[in-house]
C-alpha cells in the first residue's frame, strides 16, 4: 500500500533559493508520484518556482520555457498531437505561454490523447485549462508561500481553490525573502560574515550564525526598517544577484521578491538569538505581514503570537 495513496495534502514551506526548490521537487516525487500518474497540474504565480520543482521531480525533462526566456516551438505536444505520434513519455507544457498561440481547446484535446495512450503530461498554470480540460490532475501542486501537494478525487480540490490560495500567500513569501536579503545585507555591513544557510517559517525567515554575534538586535531591525521606508527598487540582476537601489547583492532566488522594499510590510526581529544544538548554530528570526499585527512576541511556527 502506497503512501500516495492516503494523500488528502501535503505542505511544505516553499524554499527560497535553486537548489533547494529542486531538492524539495526531488522529495514530492519520491513520496507522492506513482509511476502510473498520466496528468500533473501545478498553479501558482509566474515566478513561484514551478518550474524548479519539475525540474527536481522529472530529471531530463526537457521544458517547454523557462526563467531564461527560452522557448521551444513548435511545443512538442501539440506537433505529436497533430501527427497521432507520441514520441517521448513525459510531455510539459505552460499553459500562460502556449495560450498566446494555440487555442485553449486545442491545448485540452492534445493532452487528452497523450493521456489516454499512456503519455504523461505536466501542466504549469493547470487552474487555466481545467474548465476545457474537464478532468483533474491526478496530482495537483500549488506553489505560494507554502507547497500544497494534493491528490485530487472527484470531489476536490478543483484547482481554482488550491490558485486561491497561493495566489494570496506568495506576497509574504516575496515580502519575507525580500527582509532576508535585506537583513543579511545589514548583517554585514556591521561586520559578519553574510548567513551562507537560511530556512524558512511561516511569514518569516531564520539565518544561521556560526558564532553568537556582538551585535543589537534593535539596531539591526531599525537599520532594515530604514531600507524599508526608502522605497527602493527591487530588481533581478542575474541568476545570483538583485540590485537594491544601486546596491549589488548575492541571491539565491533573485527572481522571487517584492518589487520595493516599501511592499514589506510589518517587519519586526526576533529581539534574541536562539540556539541550535543539533546544528551548532545561532539563529535570527524575523516575520513580515501587517495581518499579524499588532504584536509583542514571535511564534516561529504560526508568525506573531499578540497573546504572549
Amino acid at each position: 500500500m502506497f503512501v500516495h495513496e492516503h494523500l488528502m495534502q501535503a505542505v511544505y514551506f516553499a524554499p527560497r533559493g535553486k537548489r533547494r526548490l529542486i531538492f524539495l521537487g526531488t522529495n514530492i516525487q519520491q513520496r507522492y508520484l506513482s509511476p502510473e500518474d498520466r496528468l500533473i497540474g501545478f498553479v501558482g504565480v509566474a515566478g513561484a518556482g514551478k518550474s524548479l520543482l519539475i525540474r527536481g521531480m522529472f530529471p531530463g525533462l526537457e521544458l517547454t520555457n523557462d526563467d531564461d526566456g527560452i522557448n521551444i516551438r513548435p511545443l512538442p505536444l501539440m506537433e505529436d498531437a497533430e501527427r497521432g505520434h507520441f514520441r517521448y513519455h513525459t510531455y510539459h507544457l505552460d499553459v500562460r505561454f502556449e495560450s498566446a498561440f494555440t487555442q485553449p481547446w486545442k491545448i485540452a484535446e492534445a493532452i487528452q490523447k497523450a493521456t489516454a495512450k499512456g503519455h504523461r503530461v505536466v501542466v504549469e498554470h493547470f487552474d487555466l485549462i481545467y474548465p476545457q480540460l474537464g478532468v483533474n490532475a491526478e496530482v495537483l501542486i500549488g506553489v505560494g508561500e507554502e507547497v500544497i501537494v494534493t491528490r485530487p478525487t472527484v470531489f476536490g480540490p478543483d484547482p481554482q481553490s488550491i490558485a486561491d490560495i497561493v495566489f494570496e500567500s506568495i506576497k509574504f513569501r516575496r515580502m519575507a525573502h525580500s527582509a532576508e536579503d535585506i537583513t543579511s545585507m545589514i548583517l554585514e555591513e556591521m561586520g559578519l560574515t553574510k548567513p551562507e544557510v537560511h530556512s524558512d517559517i511561516k511569514h518569516g525567515f531564520v539565518l544561521e550564525l556560526p558564532e553568537k554575534p556582538d551585535i543589537d538586535l534593535d539596531l539591526v531591525e531599525q537599520r532594515v526598517l530604514d531600507l524599508i521606508d526608502a522605497d527602493l527598487p527591487i530588481c533581478f540582476a542575474d541568476d545570483g544577484h538583485i540590485r537594491v537601489g544601486q546596491m549589488l547583492y548575492p541571491c539565491t532566488g533573485p527572481r522571487i521578491h517584492m518589487r520595493r522594499t516599501g511592499e514589506i510590510k510589518g517587519f519586526l526581529l526576533l529581539k534574541e538569538f536562539r540556539f541550535d544544538p543539533i546544528a551548532q548554530l545561532y539563529t535570527i528570526a524575523g516575520i513580515v505581514g501587517e495581518e499579524m499585527m499588532p504584536t509583542r512576541s514571535i511564534d516561529l511556527f504560526g508568525g506573531r503570537n499578540a497573546n504572549s
